[in-house]
């Protein structure tokens, strides 16, 4: 048998002979840093601002390097041009009305001024794109929102969806933005079950148009983002209706189409005849997005305003398609729009860095309590404060480089129109905006707390992050909607490997990991607990692989078996817990394989071994909050899980050591943290000024 490196064992509780010793042992285990050795004695953790002799030396600025995407310069310019303009940036207070209007000026500077044109750049470049929307994001979410709905929904639903015709009609004006509109999907009774919507759009042979109606008040299209005041057209999703042509000369409904709706006059901007528009209203965040309600009530549009890339209807009312059924075109129309949730996975991630940057300085910076009769020490040296950090700040890193390997398939899915490419797209953007987003929201209210009464503050930030980025869980799909894909996703590549069929790029992994989970666990490595196998990346990948794996096999029996009694949906129903479970086991995988791809390419020597140890931190404290399923089916003996415990309690000591260099690695300037809280210095004076004490004369 292999030998392990040094052991991670320490003196277990049950060593210690009373109860009370026992409690004592824990709470001392609160103040102290954990040993890495067996047999080690505990000793005080490093103050803020010192380093353990011995430990990793970081390098923020290697590690910036490294992390910075080569459109840096170009969220750098985004950045400087908000900077110098004062009269564009977002105060913490205010009002419904003006924040709508500050908004709208912002992104017309944003495209006017500063020259950026966010529809070619989708177009050329999604990468780049991408950056400038997190970029607009940190000036004011409710600024990326209002691009987003702009570029990414109304520009890339005429882009995506419609031919040669549209482009040349709208492009240039959408993306100068004199052609302002909206994204008209969702209704007051139907939101992630698209194919349910119930507007209609019959065509009209005679005056060759379309007939745009909202038959009832549940068919209302409701939360139009740039709708309540702005928007000059709405892409709006509707039933095609072609009369006569069903049977017994009944209308044929074709299913769910798109069609370009003017709304308000080019000139004027008086809302155009049969349509009602009202306003959504005040929201628990991004209030400066004007959401608005729209209801069509006989509306005629040109035959040409359909947006016909995936079917089209003739002068004379025939309908034609590359694709031979509605479900076919449907998910081909769906398919084309999951731009929307590669950025807001991306923004996500940005917004979980600006949160985490504000809470460790803060921690750094903060000091209470310490042992009798010395200084006080730092927040972050506290154990319970650096499990509640640390892990946060490592998931801060993995997702950074999962979002850039989804956005370099999005790319390659644009260039190449390779329907493999763009199923793998569809399901992991699914995957990741879901997990990201869910994750971020979590975190917010973690790093809130962990500030203490400082972190209620409306100035420092995390109020109005929480309350922005909130909805990243609902809009562009629902999180537990999206799991359900990658869930059912996963399931049609299990049957596909189990007819002999081929994987797809991203679940390739689960060929060779299946055959592991059909095998019994290897009773001897189950029990090694050294520090070397701990953090093998190999043992890692290993066992979040073998964790989705067995989920997949357990609930694709399931399935099988309750399908008998309860038939498709009912079975599905039953088993919807463990669907997302194994959803959520399998996007972890992925993630974590990026992020020691990511480890491996650093040329670096010293931000390789400080990005190992993040990533080391983000998978042993992954599989040790769900270490009851290695323990369960024995992959895990219960020494080694009492091993990865303690590593993850020194794991996250060593990470704190380098907070400082990980968090000013992010690059974010203090502009955009805003925070005084989370100032890079003198953060409890810009803070004590920002309420109006001014310093003293010396």
């Amino acid at each position: 048998m292999a030998t392990t490196s040094r052991s991670v064992r320490h003196g277990s509780d049950d060593e210690d002979p009373t109860p009370a010793m026992r409690r004592l042992r824990r709470l001392s285990l609160h103040l102290l840093q954990p040993a890495p050795e067996g047999g080690g004695s505990l000793v005080p953790a490093a103050c803020a601002g010192k380093r353990r002799a011995g430990g990793l030396d970081a390098d923020a600025a290697a590690l910036t390097a490294y992390l910075r995407g080569r459109h840096r310069k170009m969220q750098a310019r985004v950045y400087e041009f908000y900077v110098a303009r004062p009269e564009l940036q977002t105060p913490v207070e205010l009002p419904m009305a003006a924040h709508r209007d500050l908004c709208f000026r912002q992104m017309a500077a944003l495209v006017r001024e500063a020259g950026v044109r966010p529809l070619s750049l989708m177009a050329a470049d999604p990468a780049e794109y991408f950056a400038v929307m997190e970029a607009v994001g940190g000036v004011d979410i409710s600024l990326a929102i209002k691009v987003g709905v702009q570029y990414s929904l109304w520009g890339g639903s005429v882009v995506n969806l419609g031919t040669k015709k549209h482009k040349e009609k709208y492009f240039d004006k959408i993306d100068n933005l004199e052609y302002p509109g909206c994204f008209a999907m969702t209704e007051l009774h139907h939101g992630s079950n698209v194919q349910a919507l119930q507007t209609t759009a019959t065509f009209d042979p005679v005056t060759d148009e379309f007939i745009i109606d909202t038959p009832n008040d549940g068919a209302i299209k409701w939360w139009i983002g740039n709708a309540a005041l702005h928007g000059k057209f709405a892409t709006v999703f509707a039933r095609l209706i072609l009369p006569l042509q069903g049977k017994g000369g009944e209308p044929a409904d074709m299913g769910i189409h798109a069609f370009i709706v003017p709304i308000r006059d080019l000139e004027t901007h008086a809302v155009l005849p049969g349509i009602e528009i009202n306003d959504c209203g005040h929201k628990i965040g991004l209030n400066g997005v004007d959401n608005g309600a729209l209801r069509f009530c006989s509306v005629r549009i040109p035959r040409d305003n359909l947006l016909n890339r995936f079917g089209d209807v003739a002068r004379d009312g025939k309908y034609t398609s590359s694709l031979p059924t509605i479900n076919r075109r449907f998910a081909a129309t769906l398919g084309e729009l999951v731009g929307g949730r590669v950025g807001l996975a991306y923004s996500s991630v940005g917004v979980l860095k600006v949160a985490v940057t504000i809470a460790v300085r803060y921690a750094l910076l903060r000091q209470q309590f310490g042992p009798p009769k010395e200084p006080e020490i730092s927040v972050l040296d506290y154990q319970s404060h650096q499990h509640k950090l640390m892990p946060m700040l490592a998931s801060a890193y993995a997702f950074h480089f999962a979002r850039a390997y989804l956005v370099d398939m999005y790319s390659e899915m644009k260039k190449t129109n390779d329907e493999d490419v763009t199923a793998d797209v569809h399901v992991l953007s699914s995957g990741l905006k879901s997990y990201i987003t869910s994750y971020t929201a979590k975190s917010i209210s973690i790093c809130r707390e962990s500030c203490g009464g400082h972190g209620y503050a409306a100035v420092n930030r995390f109020g109005g992050l929480r309350n922005d980025h909130d909805i990243f869980q609902t809009f562009e799909g629902d999180n537990t909607v999206l799991l359900q894909q990658v869930a059912g996703d996963l399931l049609k590549q299990y049957q596909q490997k189990f007819k002999g069929g081929t994987l797809s790029v991203t679940w390739n992994y689960l060929r060779d990991s299946m055959n592991t989970y059909l095998s019994q666990p290897n009773p001897v490595t189950a029990r090694w607990e050294g520090e070397d196998h701990l953090r093998d990346p190999k043992f890692q990948l290993d066992a979040f692989r073998y964790r989705t794996s067995r989920l997949l096999h357990s609930v694709a029996a399931r399935l099988q078996k309750h399908m008998k009694t309860l038939g498709g949906f009912g079975a599905w129903n039953r088993c919807l817990n463990h669907l997302l479970t194994l959803a959520e086991s399998h996007i972890e995988s992925v993630i974590l394989a990026r992020f020691i791809e990511a480890v491996k390419s650093c040329p670096d020597e010293k931000t390789r071994e400080v990005l190992k140890l993040v990533c080391d931190l983000y998978a042993l404290e992954r599989i040790w909050k769900d270490i009851g399923t290695y323990r369960n089916v024995d992959y895990v003996a219960p020494n080694k899980a009492k091993a990865i415990h303690k590593l993850v309690d020194y794991l996250s000591y060593q990470v704190r050591l380098v907070a400082r260099e990980l968090v000013d690695a992010f690059d974010v300037p203090d502009q955009i943290i805003r925070a005084p809280i989370g100032m890079q210095s003198e953060a409890y004076a810009q803070y004590t000024q920002g309420v109006g004490f001014y310093r003293q004369p010396t």
